[in-house]
């Protein structure tokens, strides 16, 4: 307990904690998980007072993937029931975009399926998001695979403000759930995202067959890369894929991980996202302690909550949901 009590305050005045620490988070007795919640809400309501932002995404190119990440029901490498389709027509990446505002969402996030976006797809999408940043009140940010150092600045010239690129779990066990593209290639990207000046989105999943070394090694090295947004997601078992027989993991464990990520990495967004409800379960409010970002409106192959339960949810803890909407409408009466 009195390691416990201690981790907010040790956090808060620069001290980062050991692997070990890290360690002995993930095995907190769940007797003590409460005060452990409360250790994580303090750094997270210190650094991001009251307030809450929802993302949301569109599924801009999906299936027909060449890559086997062994947990997506995207790779043409297992038989699963998916509706592959090429990139979207701008249009429907604009109308998109219009969805998330009418969610309440403060951010937009374009993704496609593949190992990375070919140059026309990434000319077509940075159309679509000039046309967005300029007539629609939310920000924008792609999850388009490996993308380079000119892609990423047109990206950045047209208006995308962050890139989403997740390591999905630690160097050493990435192998057992892709094999078709290493982690040092996704390292590497994320590094060329931050030297271009764009923001970080980089997450992971949990639920795999990681061990709880592999979770610490991940939430360390976001610390190093100093990255802005740390989305986590819990393994959803998808009918054809290699993990289909996979168990989600207690609530419990799920917000012990919120907790360790959130005392390693105080100044970045925890943003729960794929598998929160089948995890997490009736622990959402919960974990709402710890996070103040979470992924609305459902995910790239499969259903979430309804946006009004979330948005309710953000009411009743007494949480202020942050938008662009004021912001916009501000620099458009300038103009």
């Amino acid at each position: 307990m009195e390691f416990i009590k201690n981790l907010a305050d040790r956090v808060l005045s620069g001290e980062k904690l050991t692997k070990e620490e890290g360690l002995k988070i993930l095995n907190t007795p769940d007797e003590l998980l409460e005060e452990l919640i409360n250790q994580a809400s303090k750094v997270r309501e210190t650094v991001f007072k009251n307030e809450v932002e929802f993302c949301c995404l569109i599924n801009a190119k999906n299936g027909a993937c060449t890559e086997d990440c062994s947990f997506c029901a995207q790779s043409s490498k297992y038989p699963t029931p998916i509706n592959a389709y090429p990139l979207v027509p701008k249009e429907e990446m604009i109308e998109g975009a219009l969805k998330a505002v009418s969610i309440k969402a403060n951010r937009y996030c374009i993704v496609t399926s593949g190992r990375r976006a070919t140059k026309e797809e990434v000319q077509q999408i940075a159309e679509a998001v000039k046309e967005i940043t300029e007539n629609i009140p939310v920000k924008v940010c792609v999850s388009i695979g490996s993308v380079d150092e000119e892609d990423l600045k047109a990206l950045k010239e047209a208006g995308v403000e962050r890139v989403n690129h997740n390591l999905e779990t630690s160097e050493r066990f990435f192998p057992n759930i892709v094999t078709t593209h290493p982690w040092r290639e996704r390292y590497e990207t994320i590094k060329k995202v931050q030297e271009v000046g764009l923001s970080t989105c980089c997450g992971g999943i949990f639920g795999v067959g990681e061990t709880d070394e592999d979770i610490v090694d991940l939430a360390i090295t976001y610390r190093e890369l100093g990255v802005d947004s740390i989305p986590l997601n819990f393994l959803i078992p998808i009918p054809g894929t290699p993990l289909e027989k996979s168990s989600s993991m207690t609530p419990q464990k799920a917000l012990k991980i919120l907790a360790l990520f959130k005392l390693f990495n105080p100044e970045a967004e925890i943003r729960l996202c794929g598998g929160r409800e089948i995890n997490l379960r009736e622990y959402h409010e919960v974990a709402m302690e710890i996070a103040n970002c979470l992924m609305a409106g459902g995910y790239l192959t499969r259903a979430g909550r309804p946006p009004g339960k979330d948005e309710e949810m953000i009411k009743k803890l007494g949480r202020k949901l942050i938008t662009k909407r004021e912001e916009f409408s501000k620099k458009r009466v300038e103009v």
